[in-house]
């Protein structure tokens, strides 16, 4: 069985960090079709994991179309040649990255599972966004053998909160309306926790992966401002926050839903680290890892956006 582990990147400048984690580091455009079969080709994988995004540092929510249309097109096309090139070598099993949270349907009680149907009608400027989700959950279902999907919660912890936490700081972030919007959310130690979960075993199918405490805009917006050394939040009425941020931001402040982990704490036996979001706020936004715990040999960290 082969042990060794392939990563790939866009930027040549990350190989050395990719390198640290013990991976064999390729740099391929994930919309270069060639490029992916052949670095799929090399590397002779017994499990892909796909983490591929292109989500800027500084998201511009009322711009949402143009800040994901890239994303986008790594969940379509993007993922069309990396099932094709998994098809080609025989990849066993395919996991890929979703996103639980806004996606879900707006209606209803305030935490979905997994059965739980997305958003029919989501804010105009989401739904590009969300049939790019809705089509890369669908492939992976039915065009690998294994397939498995994993929406991850929002994301914080080093390399994925820096930027919103400054915003924060700068008083850049109001709470909108009522902040009713219930979040989930994901420290990067318990994303890659979960991914490894997922790569050592676990049915085929669609998991939430989130941490135990979904919440309410109006309770962690103030919580992660404190956390962070920044003044209480300001809050704008919902018409304001429509005019400033657009209809997306107001969804998220005061409609969306969280998610259920349920199913893969079962399935998986995935175990957090961090299952609650008022502790990784106090105390993991700056470290990977508490003190008394480490990741497995050979496991690395990814890190995304807030709100992918």
């Amino acid at each position: 069985m082969r042990t060794e582990q392939s990563a790939t990147t866009r930027s040549a400048t990350k190989l050395d960090g990719l390198r640290a984690t013990g991976a064999q580091p390729l740099v391929v455009d994930g919309l270069d079709a060639a490029a992916v079969g052949a670095a799929v080709a090399r590397a002779e994988p017994d499990v892909i994991v796909r983490e591929m995004t292109a989500i800027p540092a500084n998201m511009n929510i009322r711009k949402f179309g143009e800040t994901f249309a890239v994303t986008n097109e790594l969940r379509t096309a993007g993922l069309d040649h990396l099932l094709a090139a998994a098809k080609a070598q025989g990849v066993r099993r395919f996991i890929a990255q979703s996103y639980g949270g806004w996606p879900n349907i707006r209606a209803g009680g305030p935490v979905k599972t997994e059965d739980d149907p997305l958003d029919p009608n989501p804010p105009a400027a989401m739904r590009a966004t969300l049939d790019a989700i809705r089509y890369l959950e669908h492939s992976v279902a039915t065009a690998a053998p294994e397939g498995l999907v994993l929406r991850y919660g929002s994301l914080y912890g080093p390399g994925s909160s820096e930027a919103f936490v400054q915003l924060l700081k700068r008083r850049q972030v109001p709470m909108i309306g009522n902040g009713a919007g219930i979040w989930s959310f994901l420290h990067v130690t318990d994303a890659a926790g979960a991914t490894v979960a997922a790569v050592q075993g676990g049915a085929p199918g669609i998991y939430n992966i989130v941490d135990d405490e979904p919440a309410a805009v109006a309770q962690w917006l103030p919580a992660l401002a404190s956390a962070a050394g920044a003044r209480r939040p300001l809050r704008v009425p919902t018409w304001i926050g429509r005019l400033a941020t657009g209809a997306a931001a107001v969804s998220m402040m005061t409609q969306i839903r969280g998610c259920s982990n349920a199913k893969a704490k079962r399935e998986l036996g995935w175990e957090l680290v961090w299952p609650s979001w008022r502790d990784g706020f106090a105390h993991g936004l700056a470290h990977a890892y508490p003190a008394d715990r480490s990741l497995p040999a050979g496991q690395s960290v990814p890190s995304g956006p807030a709100a992918s």
